[in-house]
């Protein structure tokens, strides 16, 4: 029997096709399907099958899939949805290789799922899929004719989204573009490994609602990224009412944002924010140039109006876009050419009145194209009709594809004012015409990302993880000495301090530790210490510990922990178990505003130092961490190792704990140490 990744590729690249369901009456689904079947360039026969029609457009069908008269690669199910699941049982025993269902099967979708066995089936609720480089058509509408062929493989949640992208007047053709719809057996994993192994395949698009077969998705992105085959992915139902959509819409999980954030991260994926920023991130890989090796990655703009390359200047820096800062060789050599009063400089305002359009904007953007920091060179304008025929901005462009090797795009600021002629010619010629202002920055930043580092190899340490997986099973309450040790075990220096149970105890241990100290309870049931008030700071002698420990007992329990007094900038770190992709490491601002504020990053565990550093990089409080208003700056070489080392925690016990929360960890000039935590078992 054929392996399921046989019948997939059977199926995506199929020589023989039944049509359940066929038809020839204009309008009905079984017309379309029958057209866009018998359209099929690639395939060699189409057997036909209506219950209640002789033939269809000339050829003969027959009453029942059973009386086809061979196994067929691909099979239509133009059918009522309640008779989905009998007729694929039929071709599940004919060893029929796959499948699409079209229909959105409620109520169906258990039968449908055990009648389907090991067969590739495409769907329910979709539109079908289309491959190119081998001639298929299997989608119930009419598409045209031919369709867009290229280097984009495309896997949608969205039939809307798939009939759009295939109808775009943009440079997007399709080696493969399925719409996977709710995936009820073949997943958008198996059909990134076909697209993956297609040698025509450079450039990967992805719109999802969710993560099905998460760990084989992870295997094809890594994949991606290894062939340096850029993925560029919209995923939708990351609010918590667009959840709640994707809930009723398809029944499935909806990927989290941090899930999709740190998937994204560890494999270069480039996030799109808009089907806008999707369309533009793709031409830009498909038709245009790839980074120079040796090269900068900043972005560098010539402009045709002032005013424009002030929003766009505002834009990128809303949007993180880096421009290239220019050399002074750079400089000079603009200055020469232009207007006076133009400033040389990155972005170029190059409109003058001296100068003949075509040899100032030649120049302008040949001299940014030569400059050492630059990675890509767009003319940012609006390409607009010109009534008086004057074609000098796209012959400018032209002439820069002879005069760099560098990429080369243009970006236009008002995509319903673009004139499609000139746009046409530029795309022919490998020119990427990026229609928004901020949908074209941020295909330029995608462009100029740096690669991926290659992902840590997981390590166990397998004595550590055995003795705290028994430890932690046995239900013992993870207070502050429990937690303190599973610290220290993995190398997280944590505040020094002692859990106590009196008055005395607690006069004892601060004397010991030494005044000034912080006295919290220490309650299992107490989770947020703040929020209860169950913390006392700056105690400064034994009677005001022994007021505080009584204080604490009373409401709270007896349970107290002492603590030593630390300063620091303070940074949140945790555990996050995601329902799809398992323990993510969390890095985020911290102190009792850490949700409010929203500063996080997340990542896949295990962490390499660089990627942990990454991680504190991004968040708004590395200004804070940097040194702040004569405040020392903080040792984030410190945090980086504390982030590696949870993230170590995350890899042994990550599938035994539902969270781990260490809040506050205070960072100064030569250390960084875990206050409080919260391990949730």
């Amino acid at each position: 029997m054929p392996s399921s990744a046989a019948r997939l590729r059977a199926m995506l690249s199929a020589r023989t096709v039944a049509v359940v369901g066929a038809g020839d009456r204009e309008g009905t689904f079984g017309w379309r399907l029958t057209t866009e079947a018998l359209r099929s360039p690639g395939v060699e026969r189409v057997h036909l099958v209506s219950p209640t029609r002789t033939s269809a457009f000339g050829r003969p069908c027959v009453p029942s899939l059973a009386d086809v008269p061979e196994p067929v690669d691909l099979v239509l199910l133009g059918v009522p949805d309640k008779a989905v699941a009998p007729t694929l049982a039929v071709a599940v025993a004919r060893g029929d290789a796959g499948a699409v269902v079209f229909g959105s099967v409620h109520g169906f979708k258990d039968d449908i799922v055990a009648a389907a066995g090991d067969m590739a089936v495409v769907g329910g609720g979709c539109m079908g899929f289309v491959d190119t480089t081998t001639g298929v058509r299997a989608i119930g509408y009419l598409e045209r004719d031919p369709l867009p062929s290229g280097p984009i493989g495309f896997v949608t949640h969205s039939g809307s989204v798939f009939s759009a992208m295939l109808r775009t007047r943009r440079a997007l053709g399709f080696t493969l573009a399925v719409s996977s719809g709710q995936e009820l057996v073949t997943t958008t994993a198996d059909y990134l490994e076909y697209a993956l192994s297609l040698p025509q395949t450079r450039v990967i698009g992805l719109v999802l609602e969710t993560m099905r077969d998460a760990p084989r998705l992870e295997a094809a992105l890594a994949d991606a990224a290894g062939r340096d085959i850029p993925v560029c992915a919209l995923t939708v139902g990351t609010s918590v009412r667009g959840q709640a959509l994707v809930v009723a819409h398809s029944g499935a999980i909806a990927g989290s944002d941090a899930g999709w954030e740190a998937l994204f991260s560890a494999y270069g994926v480039h996030r799109c924010a808009d089907p806008d920023e999707l369309t533009d991130s793709l031409e830009m890989f498909a038709i245009g140039r790839r980074h120079v090796p040796g090269t900068g990655r900043g972005v560098a703009t010539a402009h045709d109006s002032g005013a424009e390359r002030v929003l766009v200047a505002d834009v990128a820096e809303r949007l993180g876009v880096g421009f290239a800062t220019l050399a002074e060789p750079t400089v000079a050599r603009l200055a020469n050419v232009l207007d006076p009063g133009l400033a040389p400089m990155n972005p170029l305002d190059v409109w003058g009145r001296g100068a003949e359009t075509l040899d100032l904007f030649t120049e302008c953007l040949s001299a940014l194209a030569d400059d050492p920091e630059a990675g890509v060179v767009a003319l940012a304008c609006d390409l607009v009709e010109e009534y008086d025929g004057d074609q000098s901005l796209t012959e400018v462009m032209e002439t820069m594809l002879t005069r760099t090797s560098k990429p080369v795009a243009v970006v236009t600021n008002l995509a319903s004012a673009l004139d499609p002629v000139a746009a046409a010619r530029l795309r022919a010629q490998g020119i990427p015409v990026l229609e928004g202002t901020a949908s074209g920055l941020r295909a330029l930043g995608h462009l100029m990302a740096e690669p991926p580092r290659p992902r840590p190899v997981a390590a166990v340490d397998v004595e550590r993880q055995a003795r705290w997986l028994g430890r932690l099973a046995t239900g013992e309450p993870v207070g502050s000495a429990v937690w303190g040790e599973l610290l220290a075990d993995y190398g997280i220096p944590v505040v020094p301090g002692e859990s106590v149970r009196s008055p005395e105890a607690a006069m004892a241990a601060a004397t010991r530790i030494g005044f000034p100290v912080v006295l919290k309870s220490d309650s299992p049931e107490v989770h947020h210490k703040t929020e209860a008030d169950g913390v006392r700071l700056g105690l400064g002698n034994p009677e005001a510990v022994a007021a505080a420990y009584s204080d604490l007992a009373q409401r709270l329990g007896p349970d107290v922990v002492v603590q030593q007094q630390a300063t620091g900038a303070e940074v949140a770190l945790g555990i996050v178990g995601d329902p799809l992709l398992g323990p993510l490491v969390m890095v985020a601002a911290g102190g009792v505003l850490v949700e409010l504020v929203g500063d996080r990053a997340v990542a896949l565990p295990p962490l390499d130092r660089a990627t942990a550093l990454e991680l504190v990089g991004g968040l708004r409080v590395a200004r804070l961490l940097a040194g702040f208003r004569g405040s020392p700056a903080a040792d984030t070489d410190a945090l980086a190792d504390v982030v590696v080392a949870l993230g170590q925690l995350a890899v042994e016990l990550g599938g035994r704990l539902d969270g781990v929360d260490l809040n506050p960890v205070l960072v100064g000039p030569d250390a960084a140490y875990v206050v409080d935590a919260l391990v949730i078992c």
